[in-house]
């Protein structure tokens, strides 16, 4: 196997319907596998769980000399990514708000209600923009207190903010990507922190007034750590969750018998989403740089040089999980990648567990009559967040 080309196959197979086979290549050639551009790609559980929990070993894309702008705490390493990151969780999550998260389940069910109802009536639908997306993102402008009649402003945001950020080697349109997503992230933070500034003086129950009006101002975030963090909170609080109840539909078409499974049996769907997250999870890579030399496997990662941490084929690799290829609701035996690992596990998780559980046990009904119009969909171009661009479906 040619490992010079080993990403720009990976980033190609991203996009197609089963990048799996080329998972299994990478963790059969070794534990870490150099790129012509100097890159690794690590793809065995253990070794990408070790490096994950590795203090020597940095997100921030400014340990390799090449950018100087602060990235958002999603790439920072501690202490500072702690500092954002406690800040960001005060008025989200545990320990301070612990039950945040856990009071919107009746809120995401009842636009969860409301979404499906126009979908009862049957026809083709498109899985993917009259549910998994509006989903997600009218939870994240709920939680954040955008108003309703601007949440369409974001999909255009979004979409060319996660295509700036993938995993793909450079070509020619690769700068322009990136100054396309610079912009998006400007006006979208500008947005947002516009409207916090609104709150000023004024709180009310949604997190943009909790940032602006804690009353402890060594705690309250700057106007910039703001702007990045409603916008990281935003992408990450809906791009991944669109895949994941997209995913998640598409595994169940195409093995129906998991859907009477869950019929005679609705309390497997918390085990069933892990199983997704596993299986076909929403992040398929990450990168990290080391601060130092480290060696996986009898391979040097040196010092400065990218490194892609495929998370996916972690989660199929059979020294961790027994018949890995194999989609189990009910497997218990589940420590997946699906949202990271270490100090930069995904701190939304809690969030799109339960708009995943939410959504597959509400669409149950309705994909017992479903059919998948084009199998395989068609994948959306993105190495790093992978998932069906459309879904049609007949019910």
């Amino acid at each position: 196997m040619d490992s010079e080309t080993l990403l720009a196959r990976i980033t190609d197979y991203a996009s197609r319907p089963d990048p799996y086979p080329l998972y299994t290549e990478l963790r059969e050639t070794g534990p870490a596998v150099r790129q012509a551009d100097g890159s690794h790609l690590v793809g065995g559980y253990h070794d990408i769980a070790a490096l994950l929990h590795d203090p020597r070993m940095s997100a921030d894309p400014r340990t390799r000399g090449q950018e100087t702008r602060k990235p958002p705490f999603l790439r920072l390493d501690d202490p500072e990514h702690h500092r954002l990151r406690t800040l960001a969780m005060r008025p989200f999550g545990p320990p301070h708000s612990p039950g945040h998260v856990d009071a919107m389940r009746d809120e995401v069910a009842r636009i969860t209600a409301e979404l499906l109802a126009p979908l009862e009536a049957g026809g083709r639908i498109d899985l993917v923009d009259d549910f998994a997306y509006p989903l997600p993102v009218t939870v994240i402008c709920r939680l954040l207190g955008v108003p309703r009649e601007d949440e369409p402003l974001f999909r255009a945001w979004s979409d060319t903010l996660v295509a700036s950020a993938d995993l793909t080697p450079e070509d020619a349109g690769s700068a322009a990507k990136h100054e396309a997503g610079e912009q998006a992230r400007a006006e979208l933070g500008g947005y947002l922190v516009n409207l916090a500034e609104q709150r000023r003086g004024h709180p009310g129950g949604d997190l943009l007034s909790a940032f602006v009006n804690e009353p402890d101002p060594a705690l309250r975030l700057t106007q910039e750590e703001l702007a990045e963090t409603a916008v990281l909170l935003l992408i990450a609080g809906h791009e991944t969750t669109v895949n994941l109840i997209t995913n998640g539909v598409l595994t169940f078409l195409r093995e129906p018998e998991h859907l009477d499974l869950l019929r005679r049996e609705p309390g497997l769907m918390p085990r069933t989403v892990e199983e997704l997250l596993r299986y076909e999870p929403p992040v398929h890579m990450r990168e990290r740089i080391p601060l130092t030399d480290i060696v996986v496997g009898g391979t040097t990662l040196p010092r400065g040089t990218p490194v892609i941490l495929a998370l996916a084929s972690g989660n199929r690799d059979p020294r961790r999980f027994e018949d890995p290829d194999r989609f189990d609701p009910a497997r218990q035996d589940n420590e997946h990648l699906g949202f990271g690992n270490g100090i930069h596990l995904c701190y939304g998780g809690p969030l799109a567990r339960i708009e995943a559980q939410t959504a597959l046990s509400a669409l149950l009904p309705l994909l017992g009559t479903a059919s998948l119009v084009q199998d395989p969909p068609p994948y959306r171009q993105n190495a790093m967040l992978r998932g069906p661009r459309h879904l049609l479906l007949q019910l």
